[in-house]
């Protein structure tokens, strides 16, 4: 396993853990199908190096993959590429950038506070001296209007507020390419605009919930 997930700062899918026990919803599909296919296509456009196209395999993950997700795959990093934004911050950006804060000040409801073991996120994309970063999503969304409503439902605005506030970026954007037309789908995100601000209400009010529930017995 990565020894990134075994650090011990609170990351955002720590935050997407307590939410499921707090406020459980129907799953629809396999989940953990599409968090290995998610994988794969990160992997391929991220971490090509990583990948064994002759045995079907990424390392570090243990998922069995067939023939036709990793065809599938290759159709969708295509069209990543043939994207001008998405070629251009691939060229520029480092893969898989870690960004860890112990000293990370949260406010919810005018109280300020912080997570006893820090905070922590890992980057797809990150270009540093731009002050921006991103995110590849793989979707069955169809339509832009579509998968805009797929990063509401699934709280992707929270975790680019997350990983904007804790590297201290400026600009993100959101990729989504679609496992059904293989269309590529971009929403941008600035400090301080309506999609920034939704996304850092949803992680300061889970935060706040974490460390009342959990960081107290974990310290």
């Amino acid at each position: 396993m990565d020894p990134y997930y075994l650090r011990k700062e609170v990351s955002n899918s720590d935050l997407s853990s307590l939410k499921e026990l707090l406020y459980p919803k129907p799953v629809f599909g396999d989940k953990y199908r599409a968090y290995a296919f998610g994988s794969l296509l990160d992997y391929m456009i991220t971490e090509p190096h990583k990948v064994d196209y002759y045995a079907l395999t990424c390392e570090g993950q243990s998922w069995n993959y067939m023939q036709e997700d990793f065809d599938l795959a290759k159709e969708m990093k295509k069209a990543y590429y043939k994207d001008q934004f998405c070629r251009m911050i691939s060229e520029n950006a480092d893969f898989q950038s870690i960004s860890i804060s112990h000293d990370f000040p949260i406010v919810h409801n005018e109280f300020e506070f912080q997570l006893s073991a820090g905070v922590r996120c890992k980057w797809d994309l990150l270009v540093r001296k731009w002050k921006m970063g991103g995110d590849i999503k793989s979707t069955m969304a169809k339509t832009q209007k579509e998968f805009e409503q797929a990063c509401d439902f699934f709280d992707y605005f929270r975790s680019r507020a997350w990983y904007m506030d804790i590297e201290g970026t400026n600009d993100d954007m959101l990729i989504g390419i679609s496992k059904v037309n293989q269309h590529v789908f971009k929403i941008p995100i600035k400090r301080g605009d309506k999609l920034y601000n939704y996304g850092k209400s949803q992680y300061q009010d889970l935060s706040f919930k974490y460390w009342m529930l959990v960081d107290g017995f974990a310290a």
